[in-house]
């Protein structure tokens, strides 16, 4: 398996941004992964692990080595009478997973069906929506550590997950190669239905006892209404986290404007949503060139079809700076910027 050089990577990230990699390195296998990274990778140029391509922003061509993981296999570690573990392999689908459990009557992952991504991904990010977090769910992991040419199990407490955060995207970023994935799941499971937005759509759907497959079926009804199919419109999804700020910011906020939306954490801070802060800056449906705001959901940036990295990069950061302007708080990016 030898590396291919000058690749284009247009095809390879959801924004469908022209960009090109010096080499890239198709791994399908964890039997010829050191193999093939002692072989060809001396360490001189950078290093860049991609699965999905669905949470990268690229604002240039790519002069180092692109990974690109694409191991297959899904399968049970282990099961007792209420939970089975489940073994994927870092380039299964994402969504391939969710259905995998579904299929079987696991709970625990249909909360996050019709996240774009590989499974690979899913630690690093520690994704979620409505409710819950793939840290909620996860077990351990198997990764290849690049410098030292060996194989570590990481454990929960190992990887540090935070909101979108992983120790993955800090001290440990670019150093391990995730190859697999364990996640401990429900066999008599029950439903995250908190979200009111989810149990509107169940009502819609006239499920007045839902099932993991209903909450799936429900959340992936109101997905598809929000967030543009890549295929169709470049994006990657949400574009920046939603803000967490203090209690007493958000009292002082909520004087100035009533209708601001928050959500109380177990610690006394405040989740607002971001949509809601760049929607009330103007930015709801804006377009500057090919770089433009979703008309529907203001958390996504989108590529109209022939936008430049840097292009939505810098209406990113023009969001940024009018949100801070007026509401004094710091929006932090989801996507990774390369």
């Amino acid at each position: 398996m030898k590396p291919r050089e000058n690749v284009p990577l247009k095809e390879l990230n959801t924004f469908g941004v022209d960009a090109r990699a010096r080499y890239l390195l198709d791994i399908d296998t964890c039997e010829n992964l050191a193999g093939c990274l002692e072989g060809y990778y001396s360490g001189n140029l950078p290093l860049l692990i991609l699965g999905g391509g669905s949470n990268i922003l690229f604002t240039g061509d790519y002069h180092g080595w692109i990974v690109l993981v694409n191991t297959k296999g899904i399968g049970i570690l282990k099961e007792d009478s209420s939970h089975v573990w489940v073994r994927a392999e870092a380039g299964e689908v994402w969504d391939d997973l969710v259905e995998y459990a579904l299929a079987r009557g696991y709970g625990g992952l249909e909360n996050l069906i019709c996240i774009p991504g590989k499974v690979g991904a899913s630690p690093i990010q520690n994704i979620g929506a409505y409710g819950v977090e793939m840290k909620d769910r996860f077990h351990s992991l198997q990764a290849y550590d690049i410098h030292e040419k060996k194989t570590r199990t990481f454990l929960k407490e190992d990887c540090r997950f935070g909101y979108r955060d992983s120790i993955f995207k800090r001290e440990l970023q670019g150093r391990f190669l995730i190859t697999s994935v364990v996640f401990k799941l429900d066999k008599h499971p029950r439903v995250h239905t908190s979200y009111g937005i989810v149990a509107e759509q169940l009502r819609e759907n006239k499920v007045s006892d839902p099932g993991i497959r209903d909450v799936a079926e429900a959340i992936a009804a109101i997905r598809s209404r929000k967030l543009p199919d890549p295929d169709d419109l470049g994006n990657a999804g949400s574009f920046f986290k939603n803000p967490v700020i203090s209690g007493g910011v958000y009292a002082r906020l909520k004087l100035q404007y009533p209708d601001i939306p928050g959500y109380r954490l177990p610690a006394g801070d405040v989740k607002i949503p971001a949509a809601w802060l760049i929607d009330r800056c103007g930015f709801k449906g804006f377009r500057k060139g090919e770089a433009g705001v979703h008309e529907f959901q203001p958390l996504v940036l989108v590529n109209h079809g022939k936008a430049t990295g840097r292009d939505i990069l810098a209406l990113g950061d023009s969001i940024r700076s009018a949100v801070w302007e007026r509401f004094g708080i710091r929006l932090d990016r989801e996507v990774w910027v390369v």
